[in-house]
């Protein structure tokens, strides 16, 4: 099993901001702007918000509310109006898609997504930043990976249901490739019930990848047993042992900038399944 740290949503390039905090710990990852999409930001609800109302309001109209959204992962079923049929998704291409290829990325892996977020305020119903808190990567989702289809060779007649997606409004290319979720969320000899892809509704310490208090949302916190050894292969993107560094409570990576897909092999690491599934029960 490999477990895919998957860079998602609004940042600095696209979006110009990043995706919110909300008062009471809600998380939003706010998708990109994309032209081709057939969803407007004001057609996907969020609680009490459609998303045109928040990107207009965090942008300062730089997105309006009906500019056109990459939805995509798409992880939460009361976002749109959804055919029965419809289950999470993740669509992925270019140059990124074939770092997944060759990684051997298949049916079983997970990927964890995560996007730069910031806390913001709420007053007299407006929302805007809170200047005292600082950017930082957080993971949103995941998705367990039930089926792969490519795109451009798929039977679009038995996915109907799937036509809205983003990955189906792309001039033809080999490597559009569309992640389908498992069911259920299935680990190595572990008993759980979780579905196989969702959203992490509130933030959680145990969520955050940058190092706490960090003006650098791209210096990671991570667990001691990831440090790479000879004999363990370092997430994907970040061989260059620089970048890594071992401390008596964490260890600290300095993330490449460029860089959609990173993949960890678990079976070089262990402990990597049930820190995952301590992830996960926070959704």
């Amino acid at each position: 099993m490999k477990i895919i740290f998957s860079r998602k949503g609004f940042d600095s390039s696209s979006g110009g901001v990043p995706s919110p905090i909300f008062p009471d710990g809600r998380i939003l990852s706010l998708p990109i702007p994309d032209k081709q999409s057939p969803v407007h930001y004001q057609d996907i609800r969020w609680y009490e918000y459609d998303l045109g109302t928040i990107v207009s309001e965090l942008t300062h109209g730089k997105v309006p509310a009906s500019y056109f959204a990459h939805l995509d992962p798409d992880l939460n079923h009361k976002t749109l109006p959804r055919s029965d049929k419809w289950v999470p998704l993740f669509g992925q291409t270019g140059s990124a898609q074939g770092h997944l290829r060759n990684n051997n990325v298949t049916i079983g892996d997970i990927f964890l997504f995560f996007g730069l977020f910031r806390d913001i305020h709420i007053k007299a119903g407006h929302l805007s930043w809170n200047i005292g808190s600082t950017p930082r990567h957080v993971m949103w989702g995941w998705l367990q990976v039930g089926q792969i289809i490519p795109v451009d060779s798929c039977d679009r007649e038995e996915l109907t249901w799937a036509q809205y997606h983003p990955h189906f409004h792309r001039p033809p290319e080999r490597n559009n490739t569309l992640y389908v979720t498992r069911e259920d969320l299935e680990l190595p000899n572990m008993d759980i019930q979780k579905p196989g892809a969702g959203v992490f509704e509130y933030f959680n310490p145990k969520l955050q990848l940058t190092v706490p208090e960090s003006s650098r949302a791209s210096l990671w916190s991570l667990p001691k047993w990831f440090y790479p050894g000879d004999d363990r292969r370092p997430l994907s993107y970040h061989g260059d042992l620089k970048r890594w560094e071992s401390t008596d409570t964490a260890t600290i990576l300095n993330v490449v900038s460029r860089g959609q897909e990173f993949v960890l092999e678990c079976e070089d690491y262990p402990e990597s399944v049930e820190w995952l599934l301590d992830i996960v029960t926070e959704s």
